[in-house]
Parts: structure tokens; sequence; C-alpha cells
């Protein structure tokens, strides 16, 4: 708890640059931690941007070396802000314990996970009973988008190479409802530019003449998505796989009623695309979303304007199998042969990342499999997210291996906000969930 407590203290906070120091103070206090659980060897590795923790432990089965498998852990070591600190209950630099809970900043996300891995780790390693070769490499740079990440492992993917990686960044559905993350969306993001006139007209002089740019964009939106929930872009789905049968019964057995979901969200209804379950929708099949939209005039009072631009935010979640890329080029390509006369359209691609599916049929699954039945006593539904981590595919694309999205997360534990925590049975639980992995993993590998 102490060590925990030690990575808690210091203010990693990647996206603030007063806090440059304590980057590097928190990765030296990782290669610190990992040498202690066991690492035969760790060390900083530079970046572009802060540095890696890279650490190795060899099985000691040398004669046998090739036969051994290797997991790659992943996580990382960098915090969101704190702020508004005013709605924290205790200085979220300095660990407190209430309610069965530790709260702090990185409790949970992802000081609190990394730390249950390492745990597990040590505790395999220094009883003997560790029989997989283990690498570990912790970023400085999740938070801010992983701007380094990609470039680091095209350099080092020897160092890297493994069977498996293991992340523990993720959520379980609930305390007594354990779950492993098997599939997260991609994305597509774009800006969107409608031009009209070259000034703001009269909306009574040139009304009914001229086209509205805002009339326009509202106009080619709105055919975007028909009323079945279905994306009309061509070729859209051309890539988007079904979801299997026994994965649709998985989700079917997720504790979810309709009616307090709407209620938490006061809406009166849920709209999505049809032939769907609202957990379908929002894990294992793709969306359109106008994110912002804005021209003309919004301030106080009335004035009577034909604006001369109108602008969107809008972005597509992805499943697996879509190219962020191929898709952000066919929206481009639709908008503009829907776009109506007497504008012009600039369509601007902000950024994306692929979807990742995981099999659950693989050996690295089935024994992340036991390793939660052993720790909270019954067997994890495999459960996609809605979100996104571009990293999961980047893994996949460098180094040519899949990822088992081992995290112990609950909703409650507020990561990004005011009074992030960490549940202690639950941690206590994840560290005997890994040690499960290990001992099953080793021996059906």
């Amino acid at each position: 708890m102490e060590e925990w407590a030690s990575l808690l203290r210091i203010p990693s906070v990647s996206c603030q640059s007063e806090h440059k120091p304590d980057m590097s103070r928190c990765a030296e206090r990782w290669k610190e931690l990992l040498l202690q659980a066991g690492c035969q060897k760790a060390e900083l590795l530079p970046s572009d941007g802060n540095p890696f923790v890279f650490g190795e432990y060899l099985a000691p089965l040398s004669d046998k070396q090739s036969q051994i498998p290797t997991v790659l852990v992943y996580a990382h070591y960098d915090v969101m802000p704190v702020e508004p600190l005013e709605l924290w209950k205790s200085d979220p630099w300095e660990p407190n314990i209430r309610d069965g809970r530790l709260y702090a900043r990185g409790a949970d996300d992802d000081k609190g996970q990394a730390m249950i891995q390492v745990k597990a780790f040590e505790y395999m390693a220094q009883t003997g009973q560790l029989q997989c070769n283990v690498k570990f490499i912790f970023e400085g740079e999740e938070e801010i988008g992983s701007p380094s990440l990609e470039a680091f492992l095209e350099e080092h993917k020897d160092m890297l190479k493994a069977d498996i990686i293991l992340v523990s960044d993720t959520s379980m559905i609930g305390k007594e409802t354990p779950s492993i993350t098997t599939g997260l969306r991609g994305l597509a993001y774009w800006q969107i530019e409608v031009q009209g006139p070259n000034r703001d007209l009269h909306s009574g002089h040139f009304g009914g003449a001229v086209k509205n740019p805002i009339n326009a964009l509202c106009e080619m939106l709105a055919q975007v998505v028909d009323k079945d929930g279905h994306i009309t872009i061509p070729h859209f789905y051309d890539e988007v796989l079904p979801i299997p049968e026994a994965e649709r019964k998985m989700i079917a057995q997720i504790p979810f009623s309709q009616e307090k979901y709407n209620a938490a969200i006061d809406v009166d209804d849920v709209f999505g695309e049809e032939g769907y379950s609202t957990l379908e929708r929002n894990s294992c099949r793709p969306s359109f979303d106008i994110c912002g939209i804005w021209g003309g005039y919004t301030g106080e009072g009335s004035k009577t304007v034909l604006p001369s631009k109108a602008f969107a935010k809008v972005s597509c979640r992805l499943v697996a199998n879509q190219d962020h890329e191929k898709i952000s080029q066919a929206f481009i390509n639709y908008i503009q042969t829907i776009k109506p006369q007497g504008v012009r359209v600039t369509v601007t691609p902000m950024h994306g990342g692929q979807g990742y599916v995981c099999p659950i049929d693989i050996p690295a699954y089935k024994a992340a499999e036991k390793g939660f039945e052993l720790a909270f006593g019954k067997r994890p539904l495999a459960a996609r997210r809605g979100g996104s981590i571009p990293i999961i595919a980047s893994f996949e694309r460098i180094l040519g291996c899949k990822s088992i999205l081992m995290g112990f997360g609950l909703e409650q534990n507020a990561i990004h906000s005011p009074n992030e925590s960490m549940d202690l049975e639950v941690w206590e639980k994840g560290i005997i969930a890994v040690v499960g992995f290990y001992l099953a993993y080793a021996e059906n590998h």
C-alpha cells in the first residue's frame, strides 16, 4: 500500500508543462518498483516526449526458453489534471482511505491498475511459480493521446516481442459482475465548413433567394442516418462483421434495465440501429454523431441575419475491421455528393483510430477467464465497450499480437473526475486474478 501511495503522491500530469519534472520522477519510481518486484532489468528509455519505463524478467528455465511464453504488460503513469480542486473531499495527491476505498488522482487510472499487475508478477516471481517471461512497458503520455508510442513501438519491436499483451486500463461491468473487455470501437472525426455568400446578409432582403449555409449543413447531416438508424455513407458497412451469436448471448446476460438507463439520462426513449439492443448498439455497432454545430447569430436578443458560414464537428464510432482512414475518405466523398447548390463545403479530417476485438477462444483469454473465476468466484462475461483506445490496435499492427484487457475499474471510481478512487477489495481481487492468469497461461500456452 505504501509503494502504491508513493506513486500517487507524484503529480504526473502529462498535459501540464509545470509537471514535466514529475513525469521523470514518476518514471524513475516505477523503475525502482519493477526491480524490487523481481525484474532482472529495468530502465528508462527516451522518446520525443516523456520517458518509457521498460522492465524485463526471464524465467529461470534457460534450456527450454524457446518454449516459454512471453507476456508484455502495458500501463501508463501519467494522470489527468485534478481541477476543480474545491470538489475534492481530500487532497488528490495524498492518498486517503475511507469506506473501503482509496481516494487520490490515479488511484484507478492507471497507477492502481498498474500496481495490480506489478504485485501479481512480484508474488509469482518471488514464490518461484512464474513460468512465463514478463516484460513491462509503461508510458507517460496516454492521457494526451500517446503521441510518442507508435514510433517507440516501431523502434523497439524486437525488444518488445511477446506472445500476448496484458492491459489493465479498462473497467468491469460491476463489482458483482466481473467482465473482460473484448472489444473497443474505433473513431473517425471531422470538421465541416459550409461557405455561402461572401458576407452575412439581411434575411429580409436575401432570405428565400440565397442558400443559407446553416440550412444546407442541416440538410446534409440529416441524410447521414436514416429513420432505422442505418448510416447511409456508401460502402460504410462493407467491412462490418456480424456479432457472433455466442457473444450476443453473453451480452444478453449483462444485468441491464432499459427503464433505469433511460431514467439515468432523462430520456423517454432511445434510438439506434434497428435489430440491435441498446448494449449491442453502444459497443458492437458503428454510430454517427454531430458533436457540435454553430454559425450565424447566437447572442442575446434577435438579429435577422443570413450567415455566410456554418460549421459542425462530427464523428463516427467504428467497429473492428473498419479502417478509419477509408471511412474518413468515404464520408468526405459522400458529403460532396449530397452538397446542395449555392454553397461550398470543406470537410477536414481531425483524428481517428482503429477498433479492436479479441477472440474469446485463444489460450490467453481462457487463462484470463480462469484468473477472474479464481478471484471473483464466477466466470467473467465478455463485454465490448463503446469507447476507443487506439493504442490497442497499434499494438496488434506493429507488434503482431493480441491484447487481453484485464481491467478492474468500476463506474463509481470516477476516473478523470474529482474524488477518483479504487475499491480496495476489487484491487486485491485484481491481484489474485492476474496471478490466476499466469498459472493458467503457462499451463495451457
